[in-house]
């Protein structure tokens, strides 16, 4: 009967779970999964492992809903696969589960953009129907997984921007249906697999900023449907496959910044009619620039340069599209006329932004066809060659310029007056050139302007006061001119110079003037060799940002202010050769960045101070100030104690002999005074002393006539005075009598 009733409640309990199990197992939609949590199940194991979730995406990841509807995941029509898991920028932190290999229907899986982080699981090699795997821009490390190979009908694999290591597996050349490939931006090592020549479908292969080395493989050649070939900033040497200039089909070809080598020639066919984007910057190549190029009528960049290339530069005229031209750091050129004809063919492009054909060996005048060239044309760098003439009038004409880079050629003439008119214009340096004239006065209308380059030049004239227009100027460098008159205070009014001010070896007189106190973001002031003249400014100190200040072959006078002891970010300062005077502040001691100190050819005087920068004889220079004396002895001073003593010295001790004669001296007629003072206490003590010894109680009873009231003089608290006259010598005797003490005296 015991055992029935056990058999009884098990029935119960079995069919009660069941029934539990039929409830439950429905979900909201009316959907029985029954044997298929699989899926469900990797997708939780997927979420544990997730330990940031900033959007909250995962929170839809709950039993409310089927998982098929979970945010970001994608099931099949026919049954409750999943095979798309798409997660892309959501901000999601955490490292990737291994059982994601138990969703063996996942075609897809996108999760790039987050910050997913440590190893890819060797589990992904278990996805066999995965086709698309993207992972790029998150901090996955580790080497690419062998087993991946097993996923066969990979199309797309992207792992660019993350922190792999080790190197490219060769086995990623079996996988066929390959045809995108990218690992670009990690730190991926070794050579290039030649295996890769096997992908004929592979139209994108993206492999810059790496550390590969080795060379190009002869086999990329074969890859008919290339559109991309991304191998820039690696290691790369040897030469380039000349096959690869002939793959029809490339839209964007950058092998920059390698080590490449080999030689380039006019006759070379290049034959990419639909290229967008060709580069072969920073590398070893030479030669010349092959005539082919100019058939790419679809380039929109062009670069060739930092490499060896020298000759001549072919015409660009069927260039049309091309936005940015980059021919620097190379050897082109004749440095004769006719080199820059090739500019001219431009003047119908209506793309151009970026200019570039500097430190070349460009000969021949400034083309006035520059002029010419579209309005669109951003940035112009033709510095460092040996270009000749004027800046022509009508580079007015580009509107929209920001940059023009002109130095360190052989350009003469006035600066255009029109260049006002470029009123985007940021950066403008001429220096290093033979330009004459005045600065125009114009110039104040760029007030966009950052930095303004015109030194070592011819320039004459004053310095414009409408600079003072120019608040956003960063530096200013108009040294090594002949500029004249006073600094303009509009000048020093603008207070967003912080990079660099330097005036130096020109005319200029006058006085610093007040106005510098608004330098307090500058970094370096140079105003040497002029003709500056007055009392270091007292505001100097309040450019508190200064690192180098170079005041030297001015006449300067009076001494170093106290005020600049604030300049405590000092590195260099230079004052020599001046008319300066007084001591040596003992606050450049202080001063610990300093590393250079001139303080030559003053009239310093008084003691060198012994700390601080003052320790180098290699970073402190005072001769030329006759009266200094003392330092360390590689500055080949006199002691302070021999005859050429400082005048400062003999003050010390003058002073202190004055005090200790003056505190003496006191002393003494103050001794003398109490002396004297205690000398007649003590004489008028005795005499009262003395009378009283002589007079007896009944000689004072007989003089005051037995205290009669007639002497009676008066009374007090303290008892009566009387009067009287004493026997022997009939003197009057006033004398204050206490009764109290008389009382004492008769006991």
């Amino acid at each position: 009967m015991e055992l029935s009733k056990k058999h009884f409640e098990a029935c119960c309990s079995f069919f009660l779970v069941f029934f539990l199990q039929q409830v439950f197992s429905k979900t909201p939609t009316g959907l029985v999964v029954r044997g298929n949590d699989t899926g469900q199940q990797a997708l939780l194991q997927f979420k544990a492992k997730i330990t940031d979730d900033q959007l909250r995406v995962m929170e839809s990841w709950n039993s409310s809903i089927h998982f098929c509807q979970w945010h970001g995941v994608t099931c099949g029509h026919k049954h409750q696969r999943v095979n798309k898991l798409k997660l892309q920028f959501l901000k999601l932190s955490g490292s990737l589960s291994p059982f994601i290999g138990n969703l063996s229907f996942l075609k897809e899986l996108n999760l790039s953009g987050n910050s997913f982080y440590n190893q890819i699981p060797q589990e992904v090699g278990h996805l066999r129907r995965l086709e698309i795997l993207d992972l790029t821009s998150n901090s996955i490390s580790g080497e690419i997984p062998p087993n991946l190979s097993s996923c066969s009908k990979l199309t797309i694999v992207r792992m660019g921007s993350n922190q792999l290591t080790g190197e490219i597996p060769s086995f990623l050349g079996f996988l066929s249906n390959l045809k995108v490939l990218s690992f670009y931006n990690n730190s991926l090592r070794g050579s290039i697999p030649p295996s890769l020549g096997n992908l004929s479908s592979l139209e994108k292969l993206a492999l810059s900023y790496n550390a590969l080395d080795g060379i190009i493989p002869e086999t990329l050649a074969q890859l008919t449907n290339l559109s991309s070939f991304l191998a820039a900033a690696n290691a790369i040497s040897g030469t380039v496959p000349v096959a690869m200039f002939n793959l029809s089909n490339i839209r964007f070809f950058d092998i920059g910044v390698n080590k490449i080598q080999g030689t380039l020639y006019t006759d070379l066919a290049i034959t990419m009619p639909y290229v967008e984007f060709f580069s072969v910057r920073g590398n070893k190549l030479s030669g010349q620039i092959p005539v082919s190029i100019s058939n790419a009528s679809n380039l929109n960049v062009l670069q060739f340069n930092d490499n060896r290339l020298s000759g001549k530069v072919p015409s660009l005229e069927k260039l049309d599209k091309l936005s940015t031209l980059q021919l620097s750091v190379n050897r082109l050129g004749h440095g004769r006329e006719g080199d820059l004809n090739f500019l001219c063919t431009l003047v119908n492009n209506t793309k151009l932004e970026f200019l570039y054909i500097s430190d070349n060996n460009f000969g021949g005048v400034f083309p006035t066809c520059i002029s010419n060239l579209s309005n669109t044309l951003l940035r112009l760098g033709i510095h460092q060659n040996k270009i000749t003439g004027r800046i022509p009038d009508g580079i007015r004409n580009l509107i929209n310029l920001e940059e023009l880079f002109a130095s360190e050629n052989q350009l003469s003439g006035p600066i255009p007056f029109d260049i006002g008119r470029l009123q985007k214009l940021q950066n403008f340096f001429a220096h290093s050139n033979f330009l004459s004239g005045t600065i125009p006065h114009s110039i104040g209308n760029l007030t966009l302007l950052k930095k303004l380059g015109l030194d070592f030049n011819n320039l004459h004239g004053n310095i414009p006061l409408s600079l003072g227009n120019c608040q956003s100027l960063l530096g200013l460098s108009v040294s090594y001119n002949n500029l004249s008159g006073p600094i303009p205070p509009q000048l020093l009014g603008v207070s967003s110079m912080s990079i660099i001010l330097d005036l130096s070896s020109n005319y200029l007189t006058g006085e610093i003037p007040v106005a510098v106190e608004n330098l307090k973001n500058l970094g370096e002031l140079y105003l040497s060799q002029n003709r500056l003249s007055g009392l270091l400014p007292e505001n100097l100190g309040s450019c508190v940002s200064l690192e180098k200040l170079f005041l030297d072959g001015n006449f300067f006078e009076g001494p170093i202010r106290s005020s600049l002891s604030s300049l405590r970010g000092l590195e260099a300062l230079d004052v020599s050769n001046n008319n300066l005077s007084g001591e040596i502040p003992e606050f450049l001691v202080r001063f610990g960045a300093l590393r250079y100190l001139n303080l030559s050819f003053n009239n310093f005087e008084g003691v060198i101070p012994s700390g601080g920068v003052f320790k180098n004889g290699s970073a402190t220079f005072v001769e030329g100030n006759s009266k200094l004396c003392g330092g360390i002895p590689e500055l080949h001073l006199l002691r302070c104690n021999s005859k050429t003593s400082s005048s400062n010295s003999l003050r010390l001790k003058v002073a202190i002999i004055v005090v200790t004669l003056g505190v003496t001296l006191a002393f003494t007629c103050l001794l003398i005074s109490w002396w004297f003072r205690k000398k007649k206490e003590q004489s008028a003590t005795t005499c009262v002393d003395s009378s009283l010894l002589q007079l007896s109680y009944q000689s004072i009873v007989r003089a005051t006539d037995g205290f009669s009231t007639q002497n009676l003089v008066g009374s007090g608290s303290f008892g009566s005075v009387y009067k009287g006259v004493l026997e022997a010598s009939g003197a009057v005797l006033e004398q204050e009598a206490a009764t109290a003490s008389f009382s004492r005296m008769l006991v």
